[in-house]
């Protein structure tokens, strides 16, 4: 599901992309791929463990985990710069910053559940992890 949004997503602003297409909108749509891959890395690596509600079923520190506790969310903000970018949409970056904001206030609410579920081995995670 995520992929073909995602794909759906790139697709649209590609479509809508204002012509010519410049060097902004090029690296745009390699942001907005980057950002899709990281997405659907994310997402398999979490298995049974994604949820839209923070919940601490399992900790997951495997793969792109490894190096962040948040690669949905960082993923996400990667893709939606790159969709800004190739629409050429400047008031775009208002909203995604909004964005960026409740995903910080999802993060941290994620993390207070995962402390509370798994103690001194989430804060090893963490203290070893970006974000």
């Amino acid at each position: 599901m995520i992929l073909f949004a995602g794909v759906l997503a790139i697709c649209v602003a590609y479509a809508r992309a204002p012509s010519p297409l410049g060097l902004s909108q090029y690296c745009g749509l390699l942001l907005a791929l980057l950002g899709l891959f990281g997405l659907v890395t994310a997402h398999r690596a979490l298995g049974n463990s994604f949820s839209a509600t923070p919940q601490a079923r399992q900790l997951v520190t495997r793969g792109i985990y490894s190096k962040l506790r948040n690669p949905i969310y960082v993923s996400g903000t990667i893709l939606i710069a790159g969709l800004i970018l190739m629409l050429r949409q400047p008031y775009f970056w208002i909203a995604l910053g909004a964005v960026v904001i409740v995903q910080v206030i999802r993060a941290r609410a994620e993390a207070h559940v995962l402390e509370e579920k798994f103690g001194d081995e989430y804060r090893r995670y963490r203290d070893l992890t970006w974000f």
